[in-house]
């Protein structure tokens, strides 16, 4: 079993989902009292949401590429950045070190491959949704994206930062979410990538009747695949 090296802090709720997630497929897959070997850097994600909001991405790239640095040398032998927006750096972080990285978006473009699906929605923060980084992705397997409008996309975003983030989850967000979701379900998409690791903590395969894609999820099992030589 390899170990795992996990960027986190970002926010710490959804890095506890990725914690949770890959020991339990690890004792699923060896049973007794097994569990993951892993280690993480949680960030203080209040300075790094400064930098994101002042377009400083230079700077936090040179912090994430600093934690995975620091993974490494505690014996990481494969890494995670635990949030789809700051895969925007995912380049620089790689640059940085000599294990491999795993790309979320990757690991979600596979499985929806596998489903074979051409056309999904994809909620995040903003700039996961307006930028190009993790669309660039999608693209590359042959994957049409589309976003919500702009005053959709606003919602998504403040439900991000002033609630999930904060462990807040209110009823009328997951009805603002669903309602989100089923535009886009009419303007054509065929399934829903939760392009944001907090979301998932809302959001589940069961609250709507087309294909989820939780990258919370995906990218975990991807590094527990990797850490057992199935890559």
């Amino acid at each position: 079993m390899k170990t795992i090296g996990l960027i986190g802090g970002l926010s710490w709720e959804s890095t506890a989902d990725y914690y949770q997630i890959i020991n339990t497929l690890v004792k699923e897959e060896l049973g007794g009292l097994n569990s993951a070997k892993c280690l993480i850097y949680s960030f203080n994600m209040e300075e790094m949401a400064v930098l994101q909001r002042e377009g400083k991405w230079e700077q936090a790239a040179q912090l994430m590429a600093d934690a995975a640095k620091i993974l490494e040398k505690g014996g990481a032998e494969v890494i995670l950045i635990c949030t789809n927006t700051m895969h925007k750096v995912a380049q620089e972080v790689q640059e940085a070190i000599s294990v491999p990285l795993i790309h979320i978006a990757q690991s979600t473009a596979r499985s929806i491959t596998t489903k074979g699906l051409k056309k999904v929605g994809l909620l995040g923060t903003k700039f996961t949704m307006e930028q190009d980084f993790y669309k660039e992705v999608l693209d590359q397997y042959g994957i049409e994206t589309i976003i919500p409008e702009a005053c959709d996309r606003e919602d998504v975003h403040s439900i991000i930062f002033d609630e999930l983030c904060q462990g807040k989850f209110f009823p009328e967000s997951k009805e603002r979410y669903l309602e989100i979701i089923r535009k886009l379900c009419a303007d054509g998409a065929e399934g829903i990538i939760l392009g944001c690791t907090e979301i998932p903590l809302l959001i589940k395969d069961e609250d709507i009747d087309i294909p989820l894609f939780n990258t919370t999820y995906l990218h975990s099992k991807e590094a527990v695949d990797f850490s057992f030589g199935k890559e």
